[in-house]
């Protein structure tokens, strides 16, 4: 199950937050919601699984990138995480992974119904808003610098950089790989972009990284700031 969409007017679910399964981690809080209609979908797709206990597991994929997305998949029992946050219903549980907590604030699971049958939306405003803490991981960290200083400056350009990926190789160290987007695609000055600004600021702000390499396809130049 996976759905990522727009959703309105949400209805107030009536359901009982429970703790954190483990009491000894620190408590979380999640007010995500689940719609009575969604949880009546859901608690019918369940009852056809034919497996007693089992659950629905709510989590984000690449959170706090361009790349994020909401997911949700059954969760046989027994395989929740110990610091899980779990949402108790009338006919099944929710278990909300941890690490995603953050990025699923304000985030509503729906369900409309039409004459089609229908559709489960699930709207998460700020899964793809970088969060950083003191235990933020070095991708957290590169995406928020790129979202929150690096991407608003590009825009002006009609512009935009995102991470594809981290490479740790022995000998070359800690490697950011970037892709360019919009006006920066196929845009002849992009090199110096790059070099003299995008990593320049990545590895003043995040020394781990050793060096930043550019990814894009830049025969692509029908979008291209300059050509």
């Amino acid at each position: 199950m996976s759905e990522h969409d727009q959703v309105d007017s949400p209805v107030a679910p009536s359901a009982d937050y429970e703790s954190a399964l483990d009491t000894d981690q620190t408590e979380a809080k999640s007010n995500i919601t689940i719609t009575e209609s969604a949880q009546g979908y859901l608690a019918d797709l369940l009852s056809k699984q034919d497996t007693d206990g089992i659950g629905v597991r709510i989590f984000v994929e690449h959170p706090g990138t361009p790349r994020a997305e909401c997911c949700m998949a059954y969760n046989q029992p027994g395989e929740e995480d110990s610091a899980d946050l779990r949402f108790t219903y009338d006919s099944f549980s929710a278990f909300i992974e941890a690490a995603s907590v953050p990025y699923l604030e304000d985030a509503v699971i729906d369900y409309n119904k039409d004459r089609f049958g229908g559709q489960l939306t699930f709207r998460a405003p700020n899964s793809k808003v970088p969060k950083v803490g003191a235990d933020a991981s070095v991708e957290e960290r590169i995406n928020y610098v790129l979202q929150s200083e690096i991407n608003p400056g590009l825009a002006a350009h009609g512009g935009d950089v995102q991470l594809l990926e981290l490479i740790d190789e022995e000998g070359v160290g800690l490697t950011a790989v970037l892709k360019f987007g919009g006006g920066c695609q196929g845009c002849s000055a992009v090199d110096m972009t790059l070099r003299q600004g995008v990593e320049v600021q990545l590895k003043q702000q995040i020394p781990e990284l050793t060096q930043v390499i550019d990814e894009t396809d830049h025969t692509r130049t029908e979008n291209a700031y300059y050509k």
